[in-house]
């Protein structure tokens, strides 16, 4: 099909895209947000409030929620999900409670809402939202999961989230996990009370378990590399990976070296969440241990923590924030605590990494880099020490950095050729065809 051909054929669809304010959720959307703009798409995302700019950046249509939870600023203060105040699996429950499930009716009601006062031919949500899915399916709204990391769901094949496992190469090592994985499911059924509460409402039908919410999805499509990723060899119906959706926030700054072009030291950056996880303490234990290290090293902040709550060294300088894209095309070594756009991006600039999980999906993060060789994994307890250390050996021994290269030509690739656009296209066509054998 020549180019002219293509452009008669090609119709502008509506997409409704949904996020919540959790630091590493939001680009991932926006930016196949932007790709669908860019692709001449009708684009609205539905975000917390704080939101606004960045996505009106990428040229789409803003919606806040107006029932559901949406944060008015970034500020730790506002933080909705506040994990790190509970210990082990609570801070997971707690995350149920207060944004994924507890909200369900109301973000069920808000797009209803808005499905109402403008139609969307998909709805594209993050998993994690499980009361969009529900006010979807109420409606009878075509919509899919846009996964914006490694799964959070279990998947045969794959190790369960949380404790950062590597795959299974036993018998009883793969029982384990199944044992585990069926954890995990009950754990999600926390917030199966809310959920069906909600569904009770906008008269659907209960289910059994909350993941049985997934079955009203087109498709799972997860922004992540499979070559990053414990990608089973056959995956379960409707998901696919789409690779890593790398934008740069549209808050990151332009970054410009504060050292003298003449300083040859070894660049390292430590990038930790754009979220608050009181994490003050082993940001300054990474600094510290970089002290009496021959390197500069960059803190890069992301508005999770002021800079007053950090003691730099001489060999340190602080940065609200920096656009990593720029700081890691001259680094050689990442200190961060796992989050998945860090890591991956670091990968995409072949970039070896001290991986220091904090919670959240950062122990699997984790994993999947050392279990590469591109990188170490430290305890967030780990002492001064430790972390000096583990950083002096990355720098040091060339094969974390071959390493990084091999793991991140895959990364970049996969994020360079995405399909997701493809993809979601696809999945319009498909309803349209349906909807018109039903007429």
């Amino acid at each position: 099909m020549t180019q002219a051909e293509a452009a008669r054929c090609f119709r502008m669809k509506s997409f409704l895209l949904t996020t919540w304010e959790g630091g590493g959720s939001v680009a991932p959307a926006l930016t196949v947000a932007r790709k669908l703009v860019k692709r001449g798409h009708d684009v609205r995302v539905m975000s917390d409030a704080c939101n606004r700019a960045e996505c009106e950046s990428t040229g789409a249509r803003f919606i806040p929620w107006t029932r559901a939870p949406s944060r008015v600023d970034r500020d730790p203060a506002t933080e909705t999900v506040r994990d790190w105040e509970h210990e082990g699996p609570a801070g997971f429950l707690h995350a149920i409670d207060v944004m994924w499930a507890g909200p369900s009716l109301a973000y069920a009601q808000d797009v209803i809402a808005e499905l109402e006062r403008e139609p969307a031919e998909l709805v594209v949500t993050s998993e994690m939202l499980f009361g969009v899915a529900i006010g979807c399916e109420a409606v009878g709204q075509p919509f899919c999961y846009l996964s914006a990391n490694i799964s959070l769901f279990p998947m045969p094949g794959v190790p369960p989230m949380g404790p950062g496992l590597a795959p299974a190469r036993t018998e009883a090592e793969a029982a384990l996990h199944a044992e585990m994985s069926q954890g995990v499911v009950t754990m999600y059924d926390h917030g199966l009370p809310a959920m069906n509460a909600a569904r009770a409402a906008l008269k659907l039908p209960p289910l059994a378990h909350a993941l049985d919410q997934a079955q009203a999805a087109q498709a799972t499509l997860i922004a992540t590399a499979r070559a990053f990723d414990f990608a089973p060899d056959i995956l379960p119906p409707g998901v696919r990976y789409v690779g890593p959706q790398l934008d740069e926030p549209a808050w990151a700054q332009t970054w410009i070296s504060p050292w003298s072009p003449s300083d040859d030291r070894p660049l390292v950056l430590a990038g930790f969440s754009t979220t608050f996880q009181n994490h003050a303490a082993v940001l300054q234990r990474v600094i510290d241990a970089a002290s009496d290290l021959p390197v500069r090293l960059l803190v890069t902040l992301g508005g999770s923590i002021g800079a007053e709550a950090l003691r730099p060294a001489a060999n340190c300088r602080i940065a609200t924030n920096a656009a990593h894209d720029a700081v890691m095309r001259s680094a050689a070594l990442v200190v961060t605590h796992g989050g998945h756009g860090t890591v991956t991006r670091a990968l995409k600039h072949h970039r070896p990494m001290v991986v220091i999980p904090l919670g959240r999906d950062q122990n699997d993060n984790a994993v999947r880099v050392t279990e590469r060789g591109a990188g170490l994994s430290l305890a967030p307890t780990a002492s001064v020490a430790e972390i000096h250390v583990a950083m002096r050996r990355v720098l040091n021994e060339p094969s974390f950095a071959r390493a990084a290269r091999k793991l991140g030509s895959a990364v970049a690739d996969e994020a360079a050729t995405s399909p997701v656009v493809e993809v979601l296209e696809g999945l319009v066509r498909t309803n349209a065809r349906r909807e018109a054998c039903l007429a």
